[in-house]
């Protein structure tokens, strides 16, 4: 993860390939990793790790997902991944088994 940066600097940016919403990850929400996972920097992201979703970016050329979150409301992170087999393509096809509503 890159960060951290105002909140709002990655995530309020809005482009064709950007958005405040993906797949079951809605902006403003806070979530909760269920189930461990690295991602493309290879930081790991325990089970009880919670963030707000502050929205996300693709770049098709290299199947990059950018998830930008908030742990603390404040500062914002830059959270890569990879929407490949071998990178984080897994935990992106089944995000619902890794990540869920923070009901807390």
């Amino acid at each position: 993860m890159f960060g951290p940066k105002p909140k709002g600097f990655w995530g309020g940016v809005r482009a064709p390939n950007a958005g405040s919403d993906h797949d079951s990850l809605r902006a403003g929400r806070k979530y909760r990793v269920i189930r461990e996972f690295r991602d493309y920097d290879h930081q790991l992201h325990p089970v009880g790790e919670t963030w707000e979703f502050c929205g996300f970016n693709f770049v098709p050329y290299d199947d990059g997902m950018s998830f930008f979150v908030s742990p603390d409301g404040k500062q914002e992170w830059h959270l890569r991944l990879q929407w490949r087999p071998e990178g984080q393509g897994a935990v992106l096809d089944n995000l619902a088994e890794y990540i869920s509503p923070d009901e807390a």
